[in-house]
């Protein structure tokens, strides 16, 4: 299979030997139609020179790619809504590849240094040991969307997988949650690794102790490099401060997992695995994504806490191999990192530069506050939207269709917090979609639109026009992840 010289496989997982995965064969679909190529991350990692007919042989029949052993299925455990499942793991999915980005990949990210390792996960791709009676498969309308949310996430700056190839499967569902039989789907992720919390949780589970020391040296040694070898509560601190960082990042795009399981966060920060995911209409501090989610627990607001808990219970593992009190020293440094990353990305959000931590924390205040007191009327993603850039924006957000929202003593207080802030790349303005006077958006209603389209008449063009628009949004903002 012909690929790029800028290809570079390197299966890393199997370092770890045999106790971590099984391997596993693709299920062996009826039809594979390509509906999605993202060619700008396949070129990430050398694959963008498949043809179509290469790509489907690889991303919907799983020839193995150069290089790579074959699937495997990771093993993991999880906490699931807080109660702990020993059951878990890899059940409609599997990791078909690792390889390393491009020197110029790395380059563009917000803070590259050495090209990063990267992995081709799948959902879709059959039943696996760990498929629980499940059939192994994907909705398309969950391939659908998953891809839709990655791609907003990655406009907004967000450390997120990307979908990478979505291939419909010609098979009918069944499900309990949508109308069914409804059609099928694969789904291939680019990601920065599949380590998730459950890898660790597991091995603790089985007081594995030698399991939990190599995967603290695999995971320092590939994704926490700047970690000494041997040192958990070093590399607890630094998963500790890529997760507050992810977390910070989804709060200021108004944005809902939906489902924070233990087996739904990974040891790089990176986010992953969108089933019931939701963009706020508007601040609601209660906003829920998943229909399951009766008592709230991982709500919009609730997300830091949902966040540190999993992190306490990787701590938890990681005293087969530490002493508790540096654990719990690195697990207290989420809080501060979080306001941190918190103030830092809402400049980043609003396009402005930063004025020390005082008035950077006016202006987080301020734009939350403003938020608030708009209520429905104020939806989250226009207000940064009108204005981005600070006093640069002030004529084209008080002419906009939002004018009239824009008074009273939080807007002044905003106002003034605001413009106290100089531009960040002020050239980010000519870019045409500030000439619109709305956003790119992610709303409920435009997703189920989008999908109608294609379960009523087969129609694509909405789907495809929502992502070049979010790749324009992504151009627009300029934000690295």
């Amino acid at each position: 299979m012909p690929v790029s010289p800028a290809y570079r496989p390197e299966p890393r997982v199997f370092d770890l030997g045999p106790d971590y995965a099984d391997a596993v064969t693709a299920a062996d679909f009826p039809q594979t139609i390509l509906r999605l190529r993202n060619d700008r991350a396949a070129a990430e990692v050398g694959l963008e020179t498949l043809s179509d007919a290469e790509w489907i042989a690889a991303f919907g029949r799983f020839q193995p790619l150069p290089g790579q052993p074959g699937p495997i299925a990771m093993r993991y455990h999880g906490h699931q809504f807080r109660t702990y499942n020993p059951d878990l793991g890899d059940g409609r999915g599997f990791l078909a590849a690792q390889l390393r980005e491009t020197p110029q990949a790395a380059a563009l990210r917000e803070r590259g240094d050495r090209p990063r390792l990267m992995d081709l996960g799948t959902k879709g791709s059959g039943r696996t040991p760990w498929s629980r009676g499940g059939d192994g498969r994907l909705t398309l309308k969950g391939g659908v969307r998953e891809a839709l949310a990655a791609a907003m996430l990655e406009a907004l700056g967000v450390p997120t997988s990307r979908a990478l190839s979505l291939i419909e499967t010609g098979e009918s569902l069944e499900r309990g949650d949508e109308p069914s039989p409804t059609r099928s789907a694969v789904l291939v992720r680019l990601s920065h690794s599949h380590v998730r919390f459950g890898t660790f949780q597991r091995a603790a589970y089985l007081g594995r102790k030698d399991q939990i020391e190599a995967l603290v040296e695999h995971v320092r040694a590939l994704y926490h490099p700047q970690v000494a070898a041997g040192d958990a509560p070093g590399l607890l601190a630094a998963i500790v401060d890529a997760s507050a960082r992810l977390t910070a990042r989804w709060i200021a795009a108004g944005f809902v997992h939906g489902v924070l399981n233990t087996d739904n966060l990974n040891v790089t920060g990176e986010s992953f695995d969108y089933g019931p995911w939701r963009f706020l209409p508007f601040y609601d501090p209660g906003f829920t994504a998943a229909y399951f989610d009766q008592t709230g627990l991982y709500a919009f607001a609730r997300q830091p806490e949902a966040v540190f808990w999993n992190l306490t219970q990787l701590a938890g593992c990681l005293k087969l191999v530490a002493e508790g009190e540096p654990l719990t020293e690195a697990l207290n440094g989420f809080g501060p990192t979080y306001i941190r990353e918190l103030r830092a990305v809402f400049l980043m959000r609003l396009g402005v530069l930063s004025l020390g931590e005082a008035a950077d924390q006016r202006l987080l205040d301020a734009t939350l506050a403003l938020l608030r007191e708009g209520g429905e009327a104020l939806r989250w993603e226009p207000l940064f939207f009108d204005w981005f850039g600070g006093f640069a924006s002030s004529a084209r957000a008080l002419s906009g269709p939002r004018a009239k929202l824009y008074q009273g003593e939080a807007f002044d207080t905003f106002r003034f917090a605001l413009m106290a802030h100089e531009p960040d790349r002020i050239e980010r303005l000519e870019h045409p979609m500030f000439a619109a006077r709305e956003p790119e958006e992610m709303r409920i209603e435009e997703v189920e639109a989008i999908w109608s389209a294609i379960a009523a008449a087969d129609d694509w063009a909405p789907f495809q026009a929502k992502l070049a628009r979010l790749e324009a949004a992504r151009t627009a903002w300029g934000f690295a992840t």
